[in-house]
Formats: C-alpha cells, sequence, structure tokens
C-alpha cells in the first residue's frame, strides 16, 4: 500500500499498521470471528506478527477475545469509534444551515467543536470569502482554558471531570491575557454558565477575539460549541452585544434542531 501526494512522491505506508487494517477488515466480515492460525492462513500472513497485531489491538480495545474459542472479534472501543463519527457527521449536516446563515449575517468566521477524548476538536468551519484568512482547520484540536469554543465545552463538565481535564491539559499561556489558574478559570466558566456564552479577548492570540455558545441535545447535555472569530477592529467591545445575540441564536437554533434546549 502506497500514498502517493501532489508532489508525485510516493511515501511507504507503515507494514505494522497494514496487517492491522488487514486484520479489522477482514474480522468485520467474518460472523463467528478468527483464530490467530486462521487469520494467518486467510490473509497469507506470518502467524507470529498476526499474533503480536491481534494482542496489540485487543489491548487496545479493537479487538476481543473470545477465551473459550480462541476466536478474535471486533471489539467495542470501535463501536464507540463508529457512532461518534456518525454523530459528529449528522451533527454537521444538522446545523450546516444555521452556521452559514451565522457568518452571512456577521461576515466572521464560523467554527462549530466537539469535545472528543477529552479534546476540543473543530468538526466545522465556514469562512466568508475574501475574509483575514483565520489558521484554523476541520479537525484541529483548540485549547480549553484560552478559547471560546473550548470554555463552553469545559464549563458544562461536572467539577471532578473540569478539575481532571485541567490536570491533564495545563494552562498553556499564550500571552499576557491568557488565565493561568485554576481559580481564575473556574470563575470563568461559572460565568459561562450563567451568561450562556464564552468570550476568548485575545486570551489565546492577540488581535483575536471570539465569542462562544453551547448547543444541548435532547438530553440537555452539551454536545457541541458554536463560536464566531474575528479581529479586534472586527469585534470592536460596542459590537460585542449584538455579535452575542447572534451566536447565541445560532446555537439555540441548532439545540432545537437537535430536540434540545439551550439554557439561559
Amino acid at each position: 500500500m502506497r500514498i502517493t501526494g501532489k508532489s508525485n512522491r510516493v511515501t511507504e505506508s507503515v507494514p505494522a499498521l497494514e496487517r492491522a487494517v488487514l486484520i479489522l477488515e477482514f474480522l468485520g466480515k467474518s460472523r463467528t470471528g478468527q483464530t490467530i492460525s486462521q487469520l494467518a492462513r486467510n490473509l497469507a500472513l506470518p502467524k507470529s506478527s498476526v499474533h503480536r497485531t491481534a494482542l496489540t489491538l485487543e489491548r487496545c480495545g479493537f479487538l476481543y477475545l473470545d477465551r473459550e474459542t480462541g476466536h478474535y472479534r471486533l471489539g467495542l472501543h470501535l463501536f464507540g469509534l463508529a457512532n461518534m463519527a456518525l454523530e459528529g457527521l449528522n451533527l454537521r449536516e444538522q446545523a450546516a444551515h444555521f452556521l452559514h446563515k451565522l457568518m452571512e449575517r456577521t461576515g466572521l468566521t464560523v467554527h462549530m467543536a466537539v469535545l472528543e477524548h477529552d479534546e476540543a476538536v473543530l468538526i466545522e468551519k465556514v469562512q466568508p470569502s475574501g475574509a483575514l484568512k483565520v489558521a484554523t482547520w476541520v479537525g484541529k484540536h483548540v485549547d480549553l482554558h484560552c478559547t471560546a469554543l473550548g470554555k463552553v465545552l469545559l464549563a458544562y463538565r461536572s467539577e471532578p471531570e473540569i478539575d481532571d481535564l485541567i490536570k491533564k491539559h495545563g494552562l498553556l499561556r499564550h500571552n499576557e491575557n491568557t488565565i493561568g489558574s485554576a481559580r481564575k478559570l473556574k470563575e470563568n466558566l461559572a460565568l459561562v454558565r450563567k451568561l450562556g456564552y464564552a468570550l476568548d479577548d485575545e486570551e489565546e492570540e492577540l488581535g483575536i477575539r471570539c465569542l462562544g455558545a453551547p448547543i444541548f441535545d435532547s438530553q440537555s447535555r452539551v454536545v457541541a460549541a458554536v463560536s464566531l472569530s474575528g479581529t479586534t477592529s472586527q469585534m470592536e467591545p460596542e459590537q460585542l452585544g449584538i455579535l452575542t445575540d447572534q451566536v447565541r441564536n445560532t446555537a439555540r437554533a441548532i439545540s432545537d434542531q437537535l430536540g434540545g434546549s439551550a439554557k439561559a
């Protein structure tokens, strides 16, 4: 398996990963699972290599081993990842119209993010043509403590979860505006919950402001956040009130689409 880029350079793929993919794909077609010997024979691979690969995949939750029969089957972790991918795709589809409308009304860049594996990840970006390019992309991970999206996604977690996430990620200081203590961050998060939106006032990048609001599902859980991003000249203090209403209204409309309801 080889991947050819635009430069026509051929990059060799990783053999161990190729074996893992082959095993996963083959087991996906098997109703009763396969033993190591069967996998090695059917895939024409060395038995020792198949055993090491299968053991690694089992430890990571991608495969399940039936100890009685010795048969490997796909693990539950794969189904969890598939469900997350489907949910993310569904969310993007349902939110697309509202995100584009928000971009058109404001002339600013719109982002949507979710909390995935304790990371805030961008799953959509809508940018006006001809606008100043924002250095973001779908799939980018953003900080939880100093971005509007991150603070929204963090604010609605439980207190222990917030403590764990702060401990895990730390509070990387980007500039003098970045929140540098857990106490101040928690005070800020309480304000996010009270007001129903978050502000990144040049906390991650000087000259850039962002406003974010939560998207709720039918079980009143925050499943995503939507934001507006622009330069300080595009988002001057006297404009923030109107822009806040617009981003909150968009989040509320998407929440309604999901059967949820945005809180105050």
